[in-house]
């Protein structure tokens, strides 16, 4: 990551240690290829825990070996909206198999609905995302939802599914206001992106302005979404420094304390030591 007069590096943002990443995809192979470095920068930031997504029973077995050694990540296991029409009876199977033998999967997901893509049929999408919520429900492990253009029957799908009073995070949160109500009336989390520090997106900031801090989390969604000054290039785990820079501004308060606060509801809804 190149010095620029007109970027300051992520590193001297920096905040304090106990920041947490509640979703990455490191296994993505730009950032696999890389790791170390890519691992060192975020602890420079301040990030001591993060969360893999796995997409994929897969691409956990490929990818596992990469974080063996790194005791400050976790595991999300599931299939994503995308690759609903891949969730057959037996890759359901081994996704129940795995996250019930592997103590670091966390959480079941990225599930949900995406209805803007439709990469798989709305048929299909719903059906998976039903099967992920039941295995979730039968691991009493919590959910990590993607929505997009489809947030009002991904709320009914949750509630219908009995998860008014389990552990959800709602991942990478675009909606509106009065999702975001919703989504705090049933006790769930919601997770920012790098996308709150885009110019125009007065409403995520306002949005998170109502949010209590004691129900949020930060994520980069990386390789993804990499936030501002940095919009347009691989983003990864140090550059969450400038989303939290944002959020802290958007909700007048403490950069340091919105950091810590947020890594702490990270690991406490996972359930993970910091």
């Amino acid at each position: 990551m190149g010095k620029n007069k007109n970027r300051p590096l992520p590193q001297e943002m920096a905040l304090p240690p106990g920041g947490a990443d509640s979703h990455a995809h490191l296994d993505f192979k730009t950032l696999a290829g890389n790791l170390d470095q890519v691992l060192d920068r975020a602890k420079k930031c301040g990030i001591t825990t993060l969360g893999q997504v796995f997409l994929g029973p897969d691409a956990y077995l490929k990818g596992r070996e990469l974080f063996s050694s790194q005791p400050g990540i976790f595991y999300i296991l599931g299939v994503h909206p995308h690759e609903a029409s891949t969730l057959d009876t037996e890759t359901s199977g081994r996704l129940y198999s795995l996250a019930r033998d592997d103590k670091r999967i966390k959480a079941v997901g990225e599930t949900g609905l995406d209805f803007f893509y439709n990469k798989s049929s709305p048929q299909e999408q719903r059906q998976a995302f039903r099967t992920q919520l039941e295995l979730a429900r039968d691991l009493d492990l919590p959910a990590v939802i993607h929505s997009r253009d489809a947030a009002e029957e991904t709320l009914e799908i949750l509630k219908q599914m009995g998860f008014r009073d389990r552990k959800v995070l709602w991942h990478c949160f675009g909606q509106d206001l009065e999702t975001a109500r919703q989504i705090l009336d049933h006790g769930w989390f919601i997770s920012i992106p790098g996308s709150i520090t885009f110019a125009k997106n007065t409403r995520l900031r306002e949005i998170v302005r109502e949010i209590p801090v004691d129900r949020l989390m930060l994520e980069t969604d990386c390789p993804f979404i990499a936030p501002e000054p940095y919009r347009g290039k691989q983003n990864e785990p140090a550059l969450m420094v400038f989303t939290a820079l944002e959020a802290a501004r958007s909700k007048d308060m403490d950069a340091g304390e919105l950091w810590m606060t947020c890594g702490d509801n990270c690991r406490s809804f996972f359930g993970v030591k910091s």
